[in-house]
């Protein structure tokens, strides 16, 4: 299934529950309704603003679609701004009213046009009204001020509801709609015949894309078009599947939707089919959305925790996560934005037990011990590792590389490797950082994510060495002791000097770990010096146990010390570091150097 069929199909669902309006309608922010009699004249101005909150907004409600203005003029159909509706707008230098003959003479001569042959009685007293109203009258009616380049909707006076609910007043805009599409033409969303959209709607809502919205399927340049054919009709899709999808994908991409999550630059959006009921759905929706950002409030982590461990454990799902259904067939869409366009950054569509079973098997691969968080990181809380500190310091969100949110999202959903570019950049991060403001260049996160992307690869095949996920005294890899013996001579340095400026970390570890060969003999010969100076200031039994550990870790490397480290055992070294230096002192009473979990970084 495509992207825009699983849309539309969504759109279904969305306006059974209320979610999202039916075809030719949007949902805006309406402010005021203009009550009119049936002779056209004015009767009121009611209000309709929520005022639930500290400062009254707009209500949204349902009405005819939109026009899409790119450039120019164009009126809304029984809706709009004072502008169009009452031939009045807002200076924006001098902030008093002024006139607006253009915008209002488009609306009169829309509804002009479409009313001309109405028998509805409400819809004609809108015809009589435009026929006698004019700007002057404006400063007359009540909440003047307040209303101006607000939208307005009209209600007939003694009725409840609006004038553009009318079946009469949504078969003339159907109708209209259906004569201002192409021709009709095979859609390629529904497989059916019918007027194929010239334009498709904009999409809002995706981070970094232009206020206005941006545009999937748009062909707004002739070196875009082939076959003589325009627009629209070089991706034939019926006006009903366009209006579809892309009134489904600006409710999933609301502000206050509960279905989607920012991951990059990628904001995604997520959702299941109601195949097996409503309360079916929403179950699984809100699974994921725990699984993919899992909540840190102390009373839900034991949750999680039980939850992670039952559908991880191969029990039946239905056993792990009680009224979820894995067979549910889930949707997620990552997309980004591309000047006035948008990417499609990543595109999965699964069950949610497969989906819910991927997401287990990248935290078991991040898992490090001592663990650095206490509910496991969000695919963002991962990417926000790879971004450069500013000047504040601090890592922000718009610093993460691009397409990373995509990359890294499609590892997770399909289980294959880790992009190689995320273990490069990790380790880049740690070399050119500096500790700064309770900022780890070298943490616990950075280590673990260095840790899954080699993890993967031995779990998948592509390697034949695993990677510990504690400290491994007996692990013998060359790289990972090295990792382990910079650790033990930082903290040689640590309690010989106190706190310096620079530590060997700070001068040393992107050397050391890329070239031990040049490196590790001058650290050998600086620890030399640490530990004298530890037994002169009466220190000889730490003195003594940090040269049996040094011991330790160099009986196990039986060879000579690499010139060089491949980006692979560059990540063993970060481990290894990591490791050592989040354990206690074994083998001593006197357990002085501290853990380092970074928790919550």
């Amino acid at each position: 299934m495509t992207v825009l069929q699983a849309l539309a199909r969504q759109h279904e669902r969305l306006v059974r529950v209320g979610e999202a309006p039916s075809y030719g309608f949007s949902r805006e922010p309406i402010s005021y309704a203009l009550v009119i009699s049936l002779e056209g004249s004015v009767v009121d101005v009611a209000p309709l603003l929520d005022t639930s909150g500290r400062t009254p907004h707009p209500t949204p409600y349902d009405v005819p679609q939109r026009a899409k203005r790119t450039s120019g003029v164009a009126s809304n159909f029984l809706w709009d701004k004072t502008a169009y509706v009452l031939g009045v707008k807002g200076d924006p230098d001098t902030k008093q009213r002024a006139p607006a003959p253009r915008e209002h003479a488009a609306f009169r001569k829309l509804h002009a046009d479409l009313l001309a042959e109405t028998d509805d009685a409400a819809l004609q007293a809108l015809h009589r009204f435009l026929d006698q109203w004019t700007a002057d009258s404006y400063a007359f009616l009540p909440n003047a001020d307040g209303m101006l380049d607000q939208n307005i909707v009209f209600r007939l006076d003694g009725e409840l509801s609006f004038i553009h609910k009318r079946p009469e007043a949504r078969e003339i805009w159907i109708r209209h709609l259906s004569g201002q599409q192409g021709p009709e033409g095979l859609c390629l969303v529904t497989g059916s015949t019918g007027s194929l959209a010239r334009v498709h709607a904009r999409i809002k809502g995706v981070w970094g894309a232009k206020g206005q919205g941006a545009d999937i399927v748009s062909f707004n340049k002739r070196a875009f078009e082939s076959f003589g054919k325009e627009q629209g009709a070089n991706a034939p899709i019926s006006a009903q599947a366009a209006f579809a999808y892309a009134t489904t994908l600006n409710a999933l991409l609301a502000t206050d939707s509960r279905r989607r999550i920012q991951i990059g630059d990628a904001t995604t959006v997520f959702w299941a089919e109601a195949t097996g009921g409503e309360d079916a759905a929403n179950a699984a929706e809100e699974l994921f959305a725990m699984l993919a950002e899992p909540p840190t409030a102390t009373e839900e982590e034991a949750t999680i925790a039980d939850k992670l461990s039952a559908i991880g454990s191969g029990r039946p799902f239905a056993d792990a996560v009680a009224g979820v259904d894995e067979q549910t067939r889930f949707h997620v869409l990552g997309l980004s934005p591309n000047a006035g366009r948008l990417s499609i950054r990543y595109w999965h569509t699964d069950t949610l037990g497969a989906i819910a079973r991927r997401i287990v098997e990248h935290w078991r691969d991040m898992h490090i011990e001592p663990l650095p968080w206490r509910t496991p990181p969000a695919a963002s809380r991962v990417l926000i590792e790879t971004a450069p500190l500013d000047k504040n310091p601090k890592r922000r969100a718009d610093r993460i590389p691009p397409i990373f949110g995509g990359t890294l999202m499609r590892a997770i959903l399909t289980g294959s490797p880790y992009p190689r570019s995320l273990l490069a950049t990790v380790i880049m991060r740690m070399r050119q950082d500096r500790d700064i403001n309770g900022l780890h260049a070298i943490n616990g996160l950075r280590a673990a994510i260095c840790k899954a992307c080699l993890a993967r690869d031995y779990r998948l095949g592509l390697t034949t060495e695993d990677v510990p996920v504690s400290l491994n005294p007996n692990e013998t890899n060359v790289a990972y002791r090295l990792g382990r013996l910079f650790a033990v001579y930082e903290k040689v340095q640590s309690a010989a000097l106190g706190n310096v400026n620079a530590t060997i970390k700070d001068r040393y570890f992107g050397a050391a770990s890329a070239t031990p060969a040049s490196i590790f003999p001058l650290l050998e010969r600086t620890s030399g010096h640490h530990l004298a100076t530890l037994r002169k200031n009466e220190k000889a039994g730490l003195a003594h146990w940090f040269e049996r550990e040094i011991d330790d870790i160099l009986a196990g490397v039986d060879t000579a010390l690499p010139r060089s480290l491949r980006l692979e055992e560059q990540g063993r070294f970060a481990i290894g570091y990591h490791h050592q230096r989040a354990s206690r002192r074994r083998g001593s009473a006197d357990e002085t150097t501290d853990t380092h979990t970074d928790e919550g970084e």
